[in-house]
């Protein structure tokens, strides 16, 4: 078999095991609801505003006009979410009100760099190369940890209609 053929029988053994999976074949929705093939009827910002342990996080969201982001059927996200108690860790250190945190205009890059592209799964976060967010850079991991010990992971997929959530204890920092 030549390189080329080889090449297309695995590329097209990886399109029928994708497509077998599920994995890549996502379906608009019309109107709110269960997607097709989705897997949690919540979105994003639906679970976090449905949790009293997010609700700064969803203050946050909310400020930066990102719920709509995470809110919508456009596309596939992985959120790392820390909880009230790592916001409220992040205000002391910074020695800050919430209301300060909320008018900062690194905001959104902050809460961007939480927030990475594709569903993400636990086993695909234990030792993987590092993971690229929307704010443009890297969170490292090792499975359990962030950014060398900057939060740790607290609770693993957590599914919704455009996405996965992992809780973690720490706000990340850019």
């Amino acid at each position: 078999m030549t390189p080329i053929d080889r090449r297309t029988v695995l590329k097209t053994l990886a399109t029928g095991t994708l497509l077998a999976t599920g994995v890549g074949t996502a379906a608009a929705r019309p109107g709110k609801g269960k997607r097709q093939g989705a897997s949690a009827e919540q979105t994003i910002t639906d679970i976090a505003a449905g949790n009293p342990s997010f609700s700064t996080l969803v203050a946050a969201l909310q400020e930066t006009g990102l719920d709509d982001v995470l809110d919508s059927e456009d596309g596939q996200y992985t959120v790392f979410a820390p909880t009230n108690a790592a916001f409220d860790a992040l205000l002391e250190a910074l020695d800050a009100t919430p209301e300060e945190l909320l008018a900062r205009d690194d905001l959104a890059t902050i809460l961007k760099y939480h927030v990475t592209k594709g569903r993400r799964y636990a086993p695909s976060i234990v030792n993987p190369a590092p993971v690229t967010m929307l704010a443009g850079g890297k969170v490292t991991t090792d499975g359990t940890s962030l950014n060398d010990g900057q939060a740790n992971i607290t609770a693993t997929d957590i599914e919704a209609s455009n996405g996965v959530v992992h809780v973690i204890d720490g706000v990340l920092l850019p």
